[in-house]
């Protein structure tokens, strides 16, 4: 058993132990999300295709990221992912609701005549471009079993590319979502390059998360450099005992040119001290976002709690990170969650003094329940 398993199966007593009303009071001045009223969506987000064919599309219930092409005012437009689907949704954000618009497929790959997902787990924007990354994430090997192990191969080739979207600001209607002009997609495979030759990194490529693998799950644009946030995997960890461990997210800094038209190789590695979550498990990047200056992120466990355990007041937390240095400001703690309900997606909204409202948007409710939280900008 390794020290992952140990973790889990020892960490059930401690859930166990929690009453689950003790875990729903907010910390530090947060209003706890999950007992807001959320914000209505007008038509359908759209999540996993049932077939091949994209108008086949179940309901979102894995809303895994979002940016909007401006920081104030509303009505904004933005881009949406669902992790299951193979492409992005237009979404207009609106002071108190969202409408949905039309679905930008960016895929077309298949396994036995299946749709395989982008796994899409993050959006940004910045200089007129949407940016929308899979997760370069493995799925479990089967070196026993040739035929999965194939099938699992294809879904990690699926989910590691990064698209740049394109569009005329006017050509979307920020009534309804509708969209009137073309839309340029550029798509990239340099990353899945890029990623493996970095040293932090080299060990965790093609590793299933479980194992402490590589997941990319932020993603944010500052000064030309796009910003991956890594859910997995805990890097430089030394362990104290079988369930502590003294580690830091990971965060790898690549310019966008290098990606998308090519030039230098240079890349840049953050650790970034995210704390630990209520196993005492060093924690990972589940979204970011640019924000006055600096980045707003959520922190994650990088492990699921197994099936039928709620999510524990402190699990997850939304702290502030400059871009340069190693620790990061913990903004508010997040109350707890009842079973499969995951924070992960943050989109910042307003500001009244040092006030902060976002949009929380979660994995597992329909369409994310996109609920509304306030939190201090220390």
């Amino acid at each position: 058993m390794t020290n992952h398993s140990l973790c889990r199966s020892r960490g059930l007593s401690l859930v166990s132990a929690i009453i689950l009303g003790a875990v729903l009071l907010p910390t530090s001045g947060l209003v706890p999300a999950w007992a807001q009223d959320h914000w209505k969506v007008h038509q359908k987000l759209l999540g996993k295709p049932k077939d091949v064919q994209p108008d086949t599309m179940d309901k979102a219930k894995d809303v895994s990221g979002i940016a909007c092409d401006t920081t104030s005012g509303f009505p904004r437009v933005c881009l949406l992912v669902d992790d299951e689907s193979q492409g992005t949704q237009v979404v207009i954000v609106r002071d108190g609701d969202l409408v949905a618009g039309p679905f930008i497929r960016l895929m077309y790959d298949t396994w036995d005549d299946k749709p395989l997902e982008l796994d899409a787990e993050a959006v940004a924007y910045a200089d007129g471009s949407f940016y929308v990354i899979g997760s370069h994430g493995r799925p479990r090997h089967h070196p026993e079993d040739a035929k999965k192990e194939a099938k699992n191969r294809a879904k990690a080739a699926a989910t590691r590319r990064i698209f740049r979207i394109r569009f005329a600001r006017d050509a979307i209607d920020r009534e309804t979502g509708n969209l009137s002009g073309a839309v340029e997609i550029i798509p990239s495979i340099e990353l899945a390059r890029l990623i493996p030759r970095e040293p932090e990194l080299t060990a965790a490529f093609d590793r299933e998360l479980a194992d402490n693998g590589l997941t990319i799950e932020g993603l944010a644009v500052r000064g030309g450099q796009l910003y991956l946030g890594m859910r997995g995997p805990v890097v430089s960890n030394t362990p104290a005992s079988d369930c502590e461990v003294d580690g830091t997210a990971a965060v790898l800094v690549v310019p966008i040119e290098t990606v998308f038209t090519g030039g230098s190789d240079q890349t840049n590695f953050k650790h970034v001290d995210l704390g630990r979550d209520t196993h005492q498990r060093t924690r990972g990047i589940r979204d970011m976002a640019p924000y006055d200056g600096a980045f707003l992120m959520l922190a994650g466990p990088v492990n699921d709690p197994p099936d039928g355990t709620p999510i524990p007041k402190g699990d997850y937390s939304i702290y502030r990170w400059d871009g340069h240095s190693r620790k990061a400001t913990l903004l508010a703690d997040l109350g707890g969650f009842p079973e499969k309900v995951k924070p992960e997606a943050l989109l910042p909204l307003d500001r009244s003094g040092n006030s902060v409202r976002a949009l929380l948007f979660f994995d597992g409710p329909s369409e994310g329940e996109p609920t509304p939280i306030r939190f201090d900008l220390q």
